[in-house]
């Protein structure tokens, strides 16, 4: 498993989807999963920039962990974002469902995801939604990379500022492929 994190507009589902087409891997990304199967006050929620509790999240993911070969590579796009998400997918590691191959951290600044997000014209991407998600990234998200520090995980950090064709050769280059 490779998990891409950073925050929204930081370029996870372009890399994920580039990655997962160019290796035949499979990709699981929770935005995507969000946007087709929430619905009703949660989308409401969502859509106000708001995350999901931490159990829909998970319980949204683990069903979708049942639909494929665990023990092929796959990309996993958005997940986790908090503590408790982490604990949940750390224990998956530890009781052998899950192997991690590597974390990448995109970091991108605030103006960039700004940028990316309002030209991409989605209803949940507003000046302020943006501006709740960025900071809601660093207080909330941030801290779990210390979690998967302390289990010896192997994390890079990329910058995502770059240019797409760049962010995809940085990942290549520490993925060793």
């Amino acid at each position: 498993m490779i998990v891409l994190m950073g925050v929204a507009g930081a370029g996870k589902s372009m890399q994920g989807r580039i990655f997962a087409d160019e290796h035949g891997y499979s990709w699981i990304s929770t935005g995507e999963l969000f946007r087709v199967l929430v619905t009703g006050e949660r989308r409401k929620r969502m859509l106000e920039g708001h995350l999901l509790n931490d159990q829909e999240v998970i319980d949204l993911v683990d069903r979708t962990f049942n639909l494929i070969d665990l023990k092929e590579e796959f990309l996993l796009d958005g997940f986790p974002r908090t503590i408790a998400q982490t604990n949940w997918l750390l224990e998956q590691i530890h009781q052998g469902r899950l192997s991690l191959t590597a974390i990448f951290n995109m970091e991108a600044s605030l103006d960039v995801v700004e940028k990316r997000l309002l030209k991409r014209a989605r209803i949940d991407d507003t000046p302020d939604s943006i501006k709740m998600r960025f900071e809601e990234y660093k207080t909330t998200t941030l801290p779990i990379l210390e979690l998967f520090k302390k289990e010896n995980s192997p994390i890079y950090n990329i910058n995502a500022d770059n240019d797409p064709l760049q962010v995809h050769d940085d990942i290549i280059h520490h993925i060793g492929l």
